[in-house]
């Protein structure tokens, strides 16, 4: 039963971060691409303190100075500008296509830089979903329009990002490192609003989809922490993939945005190698605790 409630809260937090997507492109629409992104770092640093307050986690420590806090902060800023300037301009079941190739280039930069032990089969996974991604891209196609290329940024810092986590002291708390992150964003988007060529708006509808994005994100990385404590990382992490599916309900009944064949292949080259590498994955785990058994 425990299991079950891990996979329904993962599935839970994918449908609340494609509507964080979701929420950035409709407040975009009218706020520049700087205050909306202060707006979240600003929410969800507030939030991520209140909540470091509420469950007495110490936040202003010297650990917010050690090298890999600070160098996961890095990416998570290039992941933030990447992200954001992605699902603004491109469509969302693209956007949404390209994301999923994460936990893909997560395996990739860990037998890289972590030296992690990947076989031959996961590696053609890897590559089958590199793939999927160029033929969701097609950057030699007449609809390409270059800011694709922020997206494939984006996840790819969130990715590193990942990775460098690994990295941390254990004994820093999640809480902690994510509240940090939050905050390193907010000081790149005061820089993106100052180069904004919108004026600032007031407009309550934009604000409620900023504020929409605040909650939605900081809910949705809340299940995604529960859903990992609660069961293996083998069991639920394959769920992370409904992301797509949730993210195109949206953009059809939102944006009236329907992903074309191309996308539609592509997407699922993406998944269907995601998956292989994480039961791959999850079998050698097993035979390996058996033969250690």
């Amino acid at each position: 039963m425990e299991t079950i409630r891990a996979i329904l809260l993962m599935i839970l937090s994918m449908a609340l971060l494609a509507g964080t997507d979701a929420f950035i492109k409709l407040a975009t629409a009218t706020a520049s691409i700087g205050q909306t992104m202060l707006g979240m770092s600003l929410g969800g640093t507030i939030l991520f303190l209140l909540l470091a307050r509420v469950r007495r986690v110490p936040v202003f420590t010297r650990d917010a100075l050690h090298p890999m806090v600070l160098l996961r902060n890095a990416t998570e800023i290039v992941a933030a500008v990447g992200m954001i300037v992605g699902v603004t301009y491109t469509a969302l079941p693209v956007f949404a296509a390209i994301t999923q190739a994460g936990p893909l280039i997560v395996t990739m930069g860990a037998a890289l830089f972590l030296k992690e032990q990947v076989g031959l089969r996961r590696w053609l996974a890897v590559l089958v979903g590199l793939t999927g991604m160029m033929i969701v891209i097609r950057p030699w196609s007449a609809s390409f329009t270059g800011w694709e290329l922020f997206a494939v940024l984006g996840i790819t810092a969130l990715s590193a990002r990942d990775l460098i986590t690994r990295l941390a002291p254990a004994h820093i708390t999640a809480l902690s490192i994510s509240t940090w992150g939050f905050a390193a964003t907010i000081l790149p988007a005061l820089v993106l609003l100052a180069m904004a060529d919108k004026p600032l708006t007031s407009e309550p509808k934009t604000a409620m989809y900023i504020l929409g994005a605040v909650l939605v994100t900081t809910s949705g990385y809340l299940a995604i922490t529960t859903a990992m404590r609660m069961a293996p990382a083998s069991v639920v992490s394959p769920f992370r993939y409904t992301r797509l599916i949730f993210a195109t309900i949206l953009s059809i009944v939102i944006f009236d945005v329907w992903p074309d064949g191309w996308t539609l292949i592509g997407g699922a080259m993406i998944l269907g190698a995601g998956l292989y590498s994480f039961l791959r994955e999850r079998r050698l785990a097993k035979a390996a605790v058996i033969a250690n058994g």
